[in-house]
């Protein structure tokens, strides 16, 4: 494959991927600062200014995992990681809708759980194709984790 057309192919995994989260920015803006936020995150929560940095790394890593694993799938494995990045960044987006627009912690953590499991879906099928696209998703695996963490306190705890 030619460098200009990877180049392309980076710089559209990567606008795919910050389209959504750009959405999920909508969603979690109008009340990330609000008092029914400030009234339920738990005391472990880090710092407001740490998460746009973390996720914006996160995205980056999900954006050339996704370029990782698509200029080395053929015609059929490209379909099944289109749908599972798809459906991956649908469920983050859903996350940010429940959790902040909707303020339903309950619902925000069953797609939480969804999200982890298609974290590891992509793992496991993107590491047949090009182990280092595997790799970049464990960082967001493990935010994930932490983030079912917080979740959890406030929906339970």
């Amino acid at each position: 494959m030619k460098r200009v057309k990877k180049i392309y192919i980076l710089i559209l995994c990567l606008l795919f991927v910050y389209l959504f989260a750009f959405i999920g920015s909508i969603f979690t803006s109008v009340n990330v600062n609000s008092e029914w936020y400030d009234y339920v995150k738990p005391a472990i929560t880090p710092p407001s200014w740490v998460f746009p940095v973390v996720w914006n790394i996160l995205f980056f890593l999900v954006g050339l995992s996704l370029f990782f694993a698509w200029i080395k799938s053929n015609k059929k494995q490209k379909t099944k990681v289109a749908i599972l990045f798809s459906i991956n960044l649908l469920l983050n987006v859903l996350w940010s809708f429940l959790f902040f627009f909707l303020q339903n912690p309950t619902l925000a953590f069953a797609d939480l759980i969804l999200l982890g499991f298609s974290i590891i879906a992509i793992i496991l099928f993107v590491k047949k194709i090009e182990k280092k696209s595997a790799w970049l998703l464990v960082p967001y695996l493990l935010w994930i984790c932490f983030a079912g963490i917080l979740n959890y306190l406030i929906a339970f705890g």
